[in-house]
């Protein structure tokens, strides 16, 4: 028995499957973009699952199940991050200490030596205003009055405190007024005394405890509050992510089950090119990231740069975000160095672009390979448009996403230029071929 299909009716329920994509599509998104708040969980176990995969399935390749290669990879992961950071912890602990102690005293150094370097500088190139008034010391300049006594109309006089005074007992009877150098008094008011230091303290304390109890226990219960939610999405996001690795066949066949038996093939295509650009940006960008922080380890302890630990862990946390996170990770680095010397500043922001001219044309290549390129002005626009709308999530996952829809454009195109007669010998410039066929374990989840 032979069924002849009516042509009428084919094209018919394409359009209706069409338009029930269409609208289920239409429907996902308006649910996800008013459940953005609680997203987080998902977009952070997506990541871990992507990232962990490769392990995951390297694991089940020794004949090991996948739930127990997933807890495997778990307890290492975890173990090593967990041992790193109590390693590392007390002595970065340290250096936070020391550093905030001596944040004020580089913030007079550079109020009271680099600003006034940089303002001459400016002003013998003619670029800053007027100079600044001499010093006090100057005979030429007249202080201010402290005491300023006007007539009133009543026949009475104002007595008007401009300046810093000192109020002595008189012999008489009464008080005396004596005016007293601002200098002498902002030296007398920052001189160290633990006695009066301590009762202010205690005071002060006992004072806002009792007339802020209410906030007082308000701010406990936060921060009680946001332990215990930092705690349940951390176990949230590790239980979706290991239930997004352990059931990958079945997500990508859910997608590959809503196109068309003709058209899967280009969708295979699809996830396999989108997997090879995400595999730049994120798994290399994390390998990269670890190595530019222990390479800023090895140099600023080479140089003998003060709370190196920091610093490097600053580099390697700020190196995420492309672009933007290495510049501004080296800002600090470099101004640090110049309140030790300025030798040790050159070699540090030598140092620095060493490790940026190592990632640009080695590690970048041979790590996130050619299907990764994305051009950097794309980059800079997805970093912006990023940060404005989703702060530094948006900023962490801007590149990501941009490498999502880079890989679908290139997809489509590619499909026009075969499809179009005209285009059909064209070269398709820089993009990268059609990737291989899939590996056994190399998709993400």
């Amino acid at each position: 028995m032979i069924i002849v299909e009516d042509p009428e009716a084919v094209r018919l329920a394409r359009r209706r499957h069409a338009i029930f994509l269409a609208v289920s599509a239409a429907i996902a998104v308006t649910i996800l973009a008013l459940a953005h708040e609680v997203l987080l969980p998902f977009v952070l176990a997506l990541v871990i699952a992507y990232v962990l995969t490769p392990l995951v399935a390297w694991v089940e390749s020794k004949r090991v199940p996948r739930g127990v290669a997933i807890i495997v990879v778990y307890v290492l992961v975890l173990g090593t991050l967990g041992a790193f950071i109590r390693l590392s912890a007390p002595r970065v602990g340290h250096e936070l200490v020391a550093l905030r102690r001596e944040l004020p005293t580089l913030a007079k150094t550079v109020r009271t030596e680099w600003v006034p370097w940089a303002q001459r500088k400016l002003r013998e190139a003619g670029l800053g205003g007027a100079a600044p008034a001499e010093s006090r010391s100057d005979p030429d300049v007249v202080a201010p009055p402290t005491v300023v006594v006007s007539p009133r109309a009543d026949g009475s006089y104002a007595v008007e405190l401009t300046g810093p005074v000192t109020l002595a007992p008189h012999r008489n009877g009464g008080w005396s007024v004596e005016p007293r150098d601002p200098h002498e008094a902002r030296e007398a008011d920052d001189a160290f005394d633990p006695d009066t230091m301590v009762a202010d303290l205690a005071g002060k304390s006992l004072a806002y405890a009792q007339h802020n109890a209410f906030e007082l226990v308000k701010l406990g219960r936060d921060v009680v509050r946001g332990v215990s939610r930092f705690f349940f999405v951390f176990g949230i996001t590790l239980m979706l992510a290991a239930f997004m690795m352990l059931t990958r066949e079945r997500i990508f066949g859910f997608f590959e089950s809503l196109a068309r038996p003709s058209s899967r093939p280009w969708l295979a295509e699809l996830f396999e090119r989108i997997d090879r650009g995400l595999e730049g940006v994120v798994r290399g960008q994390l390998v990269i990231c670890l190595l530019n922080g222990a390479l800023s380890a090895v140099g600023f302890a080479i140089v003998g740069l003060k709370y190196w630990p920091v610093l490097a862990l600053v580099a390697t946390v700020f190196s995420l975000v492309p672009i933007f996170g290495s510049i501004l990770s080296s800002v600090p680095a470099v101004a640090l160095a110049l309140t030790q010397s300025p030798g040790t500043a050159a070699f540090v922001l030598a140092w620095i672009i060493g490790i940026h001219q190592l990632e640009a044309n080695l590690l970048n290549p041979k790590i996130m390979g050619d299907a990764a390129k994305i051009h950097p002005v794309l980059i800079v626009f997805a970093l912006l448009v990023g940060e404005h709308f989703f702060q530094i999530v948006g900023a962490l996952l801007a590149v990501p996403c941009l490498s999502v829809a880079q890989s679908l454009f290139i997809q489509i195109r590619r499909t026009i230029q075969v499809a179009d007669p005209e285009m059909a010998h064209e070269p398709v410039g820089s993009l990268p071929p059609p990737p291989p066929a899939s590996s056994a374990g190399g998709g993400a989840a």
